[in-house]
């Protein structure tokens, strides 16, 4: 299978911004395994402006566009420099790709980024992708991973599309204050209705919500992709979610 994996800030990085050091070592673990067992991984990392908050000794996620930018350009840095060393204990080799909206929507520039992942694929590298939060302006910005990673499965054709989150899945209300909430294990098409229980925004140090991951299930269903919304604090239920067991909330791929 080709898969990509998006993982969130909060997943990523402690409360303080700086990196969860046994989490993203428990990822990389996992997502070399899964390497090793014949499948093609493609990691959509969020985590450079909080980690660069986080460095630069900022209490909360930059607000104004340059402050973003400054932490980007620091957390960037620690993030590739992470995965480069973990990674490498497994012997698999990383490949950095920082993108802007216009890697999908200009022709050629789309052409060159499917023929890169292609490439690297091919090789048996490992691409890493962020958006290239440093340069983006309002205008050039994809605004969020989660939208990311959907245009990025899109792109490399993918078979899974895995957004590892610090939620469980999609509720029928919100668990944080309906003791009533379940858990919708499988959507079989995008409702209005399902549609409708986008919640706010996520953490302090990250941009998404559930909105975001349904705008994100409707780019990657609609391109044939299935995508499934899962916990990050246990990288191993991966195994789970590629061999197809009910973990977190399946969206269906249109037929």
């Amino acid at each position: 299978m080709r898969i990509v994996v998006k993982v969130g800030t909060s997943t990523l990085a402690h409360g303080t911004g700086l990196i969860n050091i046994r989490q993203v070592e428990h990822l990389c673990k996992v997502l070399s395994d899964l390497k090793n067992a014949g499948h093609q991984v493609i990691l959509v990392s969020s985590g450079a402006i909080g980690m660069g908050a986080g460095k630069l000794g900022l209490t909360e996620r930059p607000r104004d566009v340059a402050g973003k930018q400054a932490a980007a350009a620091v957390g960037q840095c620690e993030l590739m420099y992470t995965y480069d060393r973990l990674f490498l204990k497994y012997s698999h080799v990383v490949a950095q790709l920082l993108l802007t909206a216009d890697d999908f929507t200009h022709p050629d520039r789309r052409a060159n980024l499917e023929q890169a992942l292609f490439r690297l694929l091919e090789l048996r590298a490992l691409p890493v992708i962020n958006e290239n939060d440093t340069v983006a302006t309002e205008e050039l910005s994809v605004g969020d991973n989660d939208t990311l990673s959907a245009y990025v499965a899109a792109a490399a054709r993918a078979d899974l599309l895995v957004l590892l989150s610090d939620i469980d899945g999609l509720y029928t209300a919100d668990p944080h204050v309906d003791p009533n909430a379940e858990l919708i294990h499988t959507i079989p098409a995008l409702t209005d209705e399902i549609l409708a229980m986008a919640g706010g925004s996520g953490s302090a140090l990250g941009t998404g919500g559930m909105a975001t991951k349904l705008r994100a299930a409707q780019i990657a269903t609609q391109a044939g992709i299935d995508m499934v919304i899962a916990n990050g604090a246990r990288p191993e239920t991966l195994y789970d979610i590629v061999e197809g067991k009910e973990i977190g909330t399946r969206f269906l791929k249109e037929e």
